[in-house]
């Protein structure tokens, strides 16, 4: 059998990347898939290559530090598909890198909402709906920057995606005895279009490979699979952890 039959999964941060991949993963193990982003155009795209595999996909575009669009998620899930059983909270971005002494505190709230109070809203809305259906798995993609490494220039980044690590733990702890499950994914490095942004230059790409033991970034395909692995039976017993998933940049010193 399929690793997530019958199972309805929500995907943020499906536009590209490691949401995109994951997304079409969890259809092909027979997930059916409401998928999230800001870009509509993407989204399509997505739910037409779900639709030709043999996959059952749904999209609705919008922001995700917006509440009324957290809960629009989750009813569209019950809508379509009947409940919800998986939301992979991966939406996220780098936001604007550099100096504290120079942030702005509009870029600071501006990662903050995207990366950890969209978290907060997401679970908001989508844990009523798994305990309608008597469980759930919970994801949320964090990071290995600000938890096994501190890297210049990323401060609002790496407050918000530790926090994620934090209310993981809270939330697993609260929500165990109601047979949901909370984790967090921590990728490395990933060959998608925000590292490709922040590592523009062949020389730095470089760099940023030579961190991890592996000496290569992730392809989004194999941080998806580690995310089916949480959001499937095969983790039944794995709740409130930080899954690392980081080719060995946490332990890597040469």
């Amino acid at each position: 059998m399929s690793a997530l039959a019958n199972k309805v999964a929500l995907v943020t941060g499906a536009s590209s990347g490691i949401g995109r991949a994951a997304a079409k993963l969890f259809a092909q193990e027979g997930a059916s898939v409401i998928v999230a982003a800001r870009r509509r155009v993407e989204l399509d795209r997505l739910t037409d290559e779900i639709d030709a595999a043999g996959g059952r996909a749904v999209a609705l575009a919008g922001d995700v530090a917006d509440e009324a669009f957290a809960k629009a998620l989750v009813d569209l899930a019950q809508d379509r598909f009947g409940g919800l059983d998986v939301a992979f909270n991966n939406a996220g971005t780098t936001g604007e890198l550099g100096d504290i002494t120079t942030m702005s505190r509009e870029n600071w709230s501006r990662t903050l909402d995207v990366n950890l109070t969209s978290a907060f809203l997401g679970a908001k809305q989508q844990i009523p709906a798994m305990l309608k259906r008597g469980g759930g798995s919970l994801i949320f993609t964090s990071t290995f920057v600000g938890y096994t490494a501190g890297f210049p220039g990323t401060v609002a980044y790496a407050a918000s995606k530790s926090g994620l690590i934090g209310m993981t733990q809270v939330l697993a702890s609260e929500l165990g005895p109601k047979h949901i499950r909370v984790n967090a994914l921590l990728p490395g490095g990933t060959d998608t279009p925000m590292a490709r942004e922040m590592s523009s230059t062949a020389e730095a790409w470089s760099f940023v490979e030579g961190l991890h033991a592996l000496k290569r970034v992730a392809s989004p395909d194999e941080i998806a699979r580690s995310a089916l692995y949480l959001a499937s039976d095969a983790s039944s017993f794995v709740t409130g952890t930080a899954l690392l998933v980081d080719g060995g940049v946490s332990i890597n010193k040469a």
